[in-house]
């Protein structure tokens, strides 16, 4: 396919398209597609922003699980600590969350 664009033209959709991050080709489908489907395109900068957290946090949130195990192995061993369980189900349900949210951002990034 070949689109005739002026020089400003093509500029503003290369700006379009760097400001998400994505090749100048790849954002002129997305939106022509979109377009298409009578469907307005996901500004999807902020969408990919929040999951990049998201899965950071959710890192995170795998390492308390390592600390967790390791506070296990102590409990095991007969060293109890009064807060391993609250600790456990807080660190099962954070990753639980993490996990549904992410799993939300990625069906809604195009």
């Amino acid at each position: 396919m070949f689109i005739a664009l002026s020089d400003e033209e093509y500029a503003s959709l290369a700006r379009a398209a760097a400001s998400e991050k994505l090749a100048t080709g790849a954002w002129a489908a997305l939106t022509l597609l979109a377009a298409v489907e009578g469907k307005r395109r996901a500004d999807s900068v902020e969408l990919r922003e929040v999951l990049q957290a998201v899965l950071q946090a959710r890192g995170q949130a795998q390492r308390i699980g390592v600390n967790l195990n390791q506070a296990v192995a102590a409990w095991n061993s007969g060293d109890l600590s009064p807060t391993l369980r609250w600790y456990a189900r807080a660190a099962a349900q954070t990753v639980r969350k993490l996990d549904d949210l992410a799993d939300e951002l990625r069906s809604r990034l195009p």
